[in-house]
């Protein structure tokens, strides 16, 4: 890149060095001619040529310079410098071209998007985000969040950009939560607050610390003489005065005003309580209703005068907001107020003790008789709603005066949907947390097990039928094999299973196991199957698929056989959900897309509600000691989220609304519909040469756990193998070092220090072509990443020594078969 400066410099000097040889040159020939008027003419003819050379030359050499000036991307900077949007622009590589402050700020230069340093969902949104910007042009993201505790959403927006259309135009703009007293000061400063003074009422939103933010223009010209005064920074009480009876008036009117009634309407939600000046943690709306509003002597009165427009402002907040009279007796809410206490179809009681648990209804009748027949103040009491007992709310209570009778105004947050938030996100925690331990105690167990059933194929090599030991080595063998059932379904719910998915119809996979299903049923259910048309593929393993039919079936029956007597009908059935169909079901956990759906519906007693969110736990059952392991549901889930699917289950209810019955449980399984194209059923093999391989070899093992490694030499031993034995993965790649006539290295994948994917690539720097066959105790899937290593080999635990030995084998007989084919092409 030219610098602007040596652009200008560089012609100056050459035009100033041909000029100097010009007259040098004129001199040089009036010495030798002693000739003026020759020499003039000379220098005169060749500084007439050199500047029209000059003038020819000059356009190409500026155009050539401008060629040479690389973008000014400062330009574009300070274009795009924007303080409510973080920008950027990457280049097809994904290489951060430039950025403005708020993206250095918000996520640093270290990384361009979409690969920048979020949780794993957000980077997989971005990442589809920038494809879709490619692809269409353009695309957005509504709502990005980082889901890893930070409150930072953003809304992002990706555009392609260039004269080539080489560039994407990124903008993050960050979302923020309503700032409701911000909102409600606009509101009251227009149309809305002249709309209220022409009521008769004036107000003023004044912050925690009695400082007026903004007012009505009806308050501002009875506090002031100005309406379009705004009186904000000023103090809220230095507006106001009373007199010997506590009635309160505008300062500016004195008496000569008319009393007016102060209600205090608290604007932080997070606090949800009603409190003065020196009890209050947020900003309030302070309404200044006139004495003669609602003339009639009482609520009553008021509510037939004009009082519908303070109850029409009252439920326009988002705080739950009701009336009492001063016994008690329930005169108004909003439909906050009814929804936050879970009555918003049925109606408000006769008294707010009605709304709470037995244990609270003689002290928040006590609160409401202080406040209704004491002096006007505020606070605030815990209770437990009758319909959520287990979460205390906080209740607001503050006296009212100045409608007639006194009157209490209670107050509560609606936190309907944040409660709902919450539980969902600890049944998520708890249920990630319980897979992770689930898939560590699998691991563990499969090792234990690999030893026991190992040693039991080597003892049951000394022994013959009919051996008093025979039948007892035997037994412990099949207990053992029941044991790894056991750890399968474990890593089934913690998703770590081995899977191999196919793409398949879901009617195909239910009509394999129909058969089974009507003998599991038995006579005593009536069992149907329905499926819809135009069902899409689904990609899973068909198996598990079939194992998770199974099992919801015999749940049902189990829960349907239990119920007692009735009608026993278990319903199976397949439907077709659009995207569309998701997007107007509103879900947070479905993404929009389409689905292939599996209904499973019984007409047993249904799922106790206080079970409904622990049924996918394993070892979580209601059955009796014996009858079950708590694991079929647990299984269920985790097939199911590792095919990339969702399960909900409900109960079914049935009656009259009157009086609402359950009808039994609902199972819904959703499975995303695959878009790609089917791939090619794999070529059927012959029979395996692992029982033709007698050729024996080298091998050597490597082992962390001295009992699996002590089997599994033994049974390599015994097939005819040499066998050197490595307790951990330093030791394995020490000894190859030393000795590298090996044939085969069979290894573990996680040991402690180096693992068995750190050894294999420090052995393939001395030996690329060394096969591996590694052993884990973890699904292949999950292990694929770090062993994902050309002629690699994985063997699940546990395993038998036949199955070691014919594994091992098979690879051993493959091996040679392509070492042939190379050398003999």
């Amino acid at each position: 890149m030219i610098h602007p400066d040596e652009r200008d410099i560089r012609p100056v000097s050459l035009y100033a060095g041909l000029a100097v040889a010009v007259l040098v040159s004129a001199a040089l020939l009036w010495l030798v001619s002693d000739s003026v008027l020759l020499a003039a003419g000379f220098g005169t003819a060749l500084g007439v040529l050199l500047g029209a050379l000059i003038v020819l030359v000059k356009p190409r050499s500026d155009v050539a310079l401008r060629g040479e000036l690389m973008p000014d991307w400062s330009v574009t900077v300070a274009a795009i410098e924007h303080a409510q949007e973080a920008i950027a622009i990457t280049d097809r590589a994904n290489r951060l071209v430039c950025a403005n402050r708020a993206y250095r700020d918000a996520f640093g230069i270290d990384a361009a998007p979409p690969n920048l340093d979020l949780q794993r969902p957000a980077v997989e949104r971005l990442v589809s985000l920038a494809r879709a910007a490619w692809r269409d042009g353009s695309a957005e993201v509504e709502k990005l969040s980082n889901i890893s505790g930070t409150p930072d959403v953003w809304r992002v927006e990706a555009k392609r950009a260039g004269r080539g259309e080489d560039y994407l135009l990124w903008r993050f703009c960050e979302l923020a939560e309503e700032d409701v007293a911000q909102t409600m000061g606009a509101r009251i400063t227009g149309t809305f607050g002249r709309l209220l003074t022409a009521s008769g009422i004036e107000a003023a939103v004044v912050g925690v610390d009695g400082i007026v933010r903004a007012v009505s223009p009806g308050f501002a010209e009875r506090a002031s003489g100005d309406a379009n005064a705004t009186l904000a920074g000023q103090d809220f009480v230095g507006f106001l005065r009373s007199d010997e009876r506590d009635r309160i008036y505008f300062a500016r009117e004195g008496r000569r005003g008319s009393p007016q009634t102060l209600i205090e309407v608290a604007l932080d939600e997070s606090t949800a309580t009603v409190a003065g000046p020196q009890g209050r943690s947020g900003p309030a709306l302070m309404l200044m209703i006139d004495s003669g509003v609602g003339i009639g002597g009482g609520w009553e009165g008021a509510a037939a005068g004009n009082m519908p427009q303070l109850e029409s402002l009252l439920g326009a907040l988002p705080l739950g907001l009701a009336m009492t009279d001063r016994d008690g007796r329930f005169l108004f809410a909003n439909p906050s107020f009814l929804r936050a206490v879970g009555r918003y179809d049925r109606g408000l009681p006769q008294y707010p003790s009605d709304l709470t648990v037995r244990e609270d209804k003689g002290a928040l009748a006590d609160a409401v008789r202080r406040f209704g027949k004491g002096p006007a103040s505020t606070g605030d009491m815990a209770v437990r709603l009758r319909d959520t007992p287990d979460e205390p709310v906080s209740l607001g209570l503050a006296g009212v005066r100045g409608l007639g009778d006194a009157a209490v105004l209670l107050s509560i947050a609606d936190s309907t949907e944040e409660t709902r938030l919450k539980r969902q996100v600890a049944q998520a925690t708890k249920m990630q947390a319980v897979g992770q331990l689930a898939g560590g105690v699998a691991h563990d167990f499969n090792n234990v097990l690999t030893a026991i059933i190992g040693t039991c194929d080597l003892m049951l090599l000394r022994h013959t039928p009919g051996d008093s030991d025979y039948d007892d080595i035997q037994q412990i063998r099949a207990n053992s094999n029941r044991a790894a059932s056991l750890t399968r379904q474990l890593l089934a719910f913690s998703r770590q299973q081995t899977l191999r998915p196919e793409v398949l119809q879901l009617p195909d996979v239910m009509s394999e196991v129909s058969q089974l299903l009507k003998r599991l049923m038995g006579e005593k259910v009536q069992f149907s199957v329905r499926h819809d048309r135009d069902l899409g593929p689904v990609r899973a393993d068909p198996q598990q698929l079939e194992q998770v039919i199974v099992n919801l079936a015999v749940n049902a029956r189990d829960a349907m056989l239990e119920s007692g007597d009735g009608p026993r009908r278990l319903e199976m059935l397949t439907r077709r959900v659009d995207a569309k169909d998701v997007r107007q079901m509103g879900s947070e956990i479905i993404p929009v897309g389409d689905y292939t759906v599996l209904v499973v519906q019984d007409t047993g007693r249904g799922i106790p509600q206080e079970n409904l969110g622990k049924i996918f736990e394993p070892f979580f059952t209601t059955k009796d000691l014996g009858k079950g392991t708590g694991l079929g549901l647990s299984t269920v889930y985790g097939i199911v989220k590792q095919s990339g699917g969702f399960i909900f289950a409900e109960n079914v209810e049935g009656g009259d609304a009157s009086r609402p019955t359950v009808k039994g449980a609902r199972f819904t399984v959703y499975l995303p519909v695959h878009l790609g194209e089917a791939p090619e059923a794999a070529p059927e093999t012959s029979a395996s040469p692992a029982s033709e391989w007698s050729g024996g070899g080298r091998l050597l093992l490597v082992e962390d756990e001295d009992m699996v490694r002590a089997v599994a030499e033994r049974a390599l031993v015994r097939a005819g193998y040499e066998v050197t034995s490595c307790a951990d993965g330093e030791e394995g790649l020490a000894t190859f070092r030393n000795d590298r006539k090996f044939d085969m290295v069979v290894s573990d994948v996680v040991m402690p220090g180096m693992d068995g994917p750190a050894m294999a690539r420090g052995i393939r720097t001395l030996a690329p072509k060394m096969p591996f066959l590694f052993m884990s105790g973890y699904a292949e899937e999950q292990l694929r990443r770090d062993i994902d290593i050309d002629n690699m080999h994985f063997m699940p635990k546990p395993f038998s020594v036949q199955q070691i030995s014919d594994k091992v084998g098979d690879i051993m007989s493959r091996t040679r078969t392509s070492n042939e084919a190379l050398q003999n092409p």
